[in-house]
């Protein structure tokens, strides 16, 4: 299993640096996003899991019972009521009348929120407008009664939209295209794609993440026809040389051009050596009495990793080796570990 896995580790390095992307799948668009909306509302009809009392609830219950036209003398205390959180992610250009998907947290004592009804509340945007209001049967996902998060649930569409965020997209005569991994190799990439592809200077990659657009004169008043057409130019994606590294997992991701400088590896019973191929004439990956193995220097990681591989080395072993090789500075990537 250790094999196979190292191996398919190997075939990702090799092939990862050189596939093509889709513009769309590159950039965002600015002012093209979802937009964050909160409320505070009630979950009734718990089977004794709620709060069973505390200020917040108590208080939310008798303002209910005094919209409902109810004065109610005592205070009211249950365990099938629950004070909740809710939360959603209106999508850019959401209209009146779309359904949402809303996110429903406990912040009371209630132990399970399975079987409630979350009752109509308001949800409001940062500027403290209501941008939507939500309702409805809470789904926690199957959860059963010995699930760690029973105090959180889901309500699929139980959220309506009242009010539209207003952005006018077809009157804009430019576009801001920010990238979501920045690069200043793959922003000139871009740019140059467009200015090919549009026939003219519309594109100016400004730095690193931000690239600049003229939506030019024919696309002025269709300029959907426009973003449709340039989210699908294929551009060539540069990935900054980089491994990542979970140790208590052992998961390890390498991309980019990751290349090995001449050194020569000692792990355990395990010698592997990396040097100019002009200065062995037998060719690379050649072995070498029981455990040396040389590496041409011209090689990248995924050579490396199938030498180790050879040797049955576990990923500890790989994480080990990196480590060592990036402080001797053999390795030239950079490693983050997580």
């Amino acid at each position: 299993m250790r094999s196979s896995l190292i191996s398919a580790l190997a075939i990702l390095i090799s092939f990862s640096s050189y596939a093509e992307s889709r513009i769309k799948d590159l950039v965002s668009i600015k002012g093209v996003r979802t937009n964050g909306v909160v409320g505070y509302g009630l979950v009734i009809g718990l089977n004794g899991t709620g709060d069973g009392g505390g200020e917040i609830t108590n208080n939310s219950l008798k303002l209910l019972f005094q919209k409902l036209g109810l004065d109610p003398k005592r205070e009211i205390v249950s365990k099938n009521v629950a004070a909740v959180i809710v939360t959603a992610e209106l999508p850019p250009f959401a209209r009146a009348g779309q359904k949402v998907d809303i996110k429903v947290s406990s912040i009371g004592d209630a132990s399970s929120l399975a079987g409630g009804t979350l009752l109509v509340t308001p949800l409001k945007g940062g500027d403290g407008q209501i941008y939507a209001i939500g309702s409805g049967s809470i789904s926690i996902g199957g959860l059963t009664q010995g699930s760690k998060f029973p105090t959180i649930g889901l309500v699929p569409g139980g959220a309506i939209v009242e009010k539209e965020f207003t952005f006018d997209f077809e009157k804009k005569k430019s576009l801001r295209l920010s990238l979501n991994q920045p690069d200043f190799t793959t922003a000139a990439r871009i740019e140059k794609i467009l200015n090919t592809e549009l026939g003219g200077k519309y594109a100016l990659a400004r730095d690193a993440t931000t690239v600049d657009l003229i939506v030019p004169f024919e696309y002025q008043r269709n300029i959907v026809q426009m973003i449709a057409l340039i989210e699908n130019y294929s551009v060539t994606a540069d990935t900054k040389a980089k491994i990542i590294i979970n140790e208590r997992t052992g998961t390890i991701v390498a991309g980019g051009e990751i290349i090995l400088k001449p050194v020569a590896i000692s792990h355990g019973s395990l010698t592997i050596e990396v040097k100019d191929q002009s200065s062995d004439q037998g060719g690379n990956n050649k072995k070498k009495g029981d455990s040396l193995y040389f590496v041409d220097k011209k090689t990248t990681l995924s050579d490396l990793v199938k030498a180790l591989n050879a040797f049955g080395a576990g990923p500890e072993d790989i994480i080990s080796i990196f480590q060592a090789l990036k402080k001797n500075g053999a390795l030239l990537a950079e490693i983050e570990l997580i």
